[in-house]
């Protein structure tokens, strides 16, 4: 029997986007080309229209991820649907990001144009001591929460955590949130590109304020927050040489595998997105660096990570 042809992995181009809070950590902490000193995200697995990553490498060099997956669906273990689902990108937020808040998949579908919600999840590559992350809202009925936003009642209705390097935070649709200065995360999220500003410090881009989503935001908004001591976890130490689930959500999986020295999985999902956020080592004897983002594509007998590094792997759930 002739052994099915196993693929390479597909290791793509990011894209970069300027942004009114951004920096340039992608440059000096992954050593990325930026196009400014105003560079917040780093799109690292995208198959989106406002930012389709480019294969580096193998026979689908120089076409864009939206393209391989249309056209060979095999490599992502046959997964359905007329779109990439995931997209991965690194956030660095130079100063805070706006209060925001993102829809379900119900409401972008009539309200965006038919667009995918947008629930995401975030590892904290590094923060500030002391560093806080606004998240939730103190407001119990949606009266109140009208009347605090329209009279500016920031620092009354907003609520925050603190967090720190190595912390994992979920996001689902209707949560209130933002990044706040000197944290730099890697955020996981559906392929989506949609967010509704709820406020953004009176803040002037290219000499006028970025438009805000004051009546969306009160549609989509949770009433009552989530505790959020339910949307965190510690995850800075986990064990070394295995792969540790952080969340299965109806979207994607993720997990953390800190290699300490080899990690050894048997493949179960369609396919597998890998981000390697510090260290270096060999994935299968291909030599894998801090900032390097790939796909696994389906059809991996075995996957073999060796080295010293910390790697985040996610894939598409099926938990619906």
């Amino acid at each position: 029997m002739i052994n099915q042809k196993q693929e390479s992995p597909i290791f793509l181009e990011p894209v970069m986007k300027q942004m009114v809070w951004g920096g340039n950590r992608l440059r000096e902490v992954f050593g990325y080309t930026i196009p400014g000193e105003d560079t917040g995200e780093c799109w690292a697995v995208s198959a989106h229209p406002n930012g389709d990553c480019v294969i580096k490498n193998g026979v689908y060099k120089g076409k864009k991820l939206s393209e391989v997956w249309e056209q060979n669906r095999n490599l992502f273990g046959g997964v359905q649907g007329d779109r990439f689902p995931l997209l991965a990108k690194i956030i660095d937020a130079k100063d805070d990001l706006s209060i925001q808040v993102h829809p379900d998949d119900a409401y972008a579908l009539v309200h965006e144009n038919g667009s995918f919600g947008k629930t995401e999840c975030w590892y904290v590559l590094d923060a500030p001591v002391g560093a806080k992350i606004v998240i939730g809202h103190s407001a119990q009925s949606k009266k109140e929460l009208s009347d605090m936003i329209m009279e500016e009642k920031w620092d009354q209705l907003l609520t925050s955590m603190e967090v720190k390097k190595g912390d994992f935070i979920q996001i689902d649709p209707g949560t209130v949130h933002a990044i706040t200065a000197g944290i730099l995360i890697l955020e996981i999220q559906q392929n989506s590109d949609v967010t509704y500003r709820l406020y953004d410090y009176d803040r002037l881009s290219d000499g006028a304020k970025r438009p805000l989503h004051i009546e969306k935001s009160l549609d989509v908004i949770q009433i009552p927050a989530k505790d959020t001591k339910e949307l965190i976890r510690h995850c800075a130490d986990l064990e070394a040489d295995r792969q540790n689930l952080l969340v299965e959500s109806p979207y994607y999986k993720v997990w953390k595998c800190n290699v300490e020295n080899s990690l050894e999985i048997k493949p179960e999902e369609p396919f597998y997105i890998v981000n390697v956020v510090e260290g270096d080592g060999l994935f299968n004897q291909e030599i894998i660096k801090k900032g390097d983002h790939f796909i696994i594509p389906a059809n991996y007998e075995t996957i073999k990570f060796v080295g010293k590094m910390e790697l985040i792997l996610s894939t598409v759930s099926e938990k619906k």
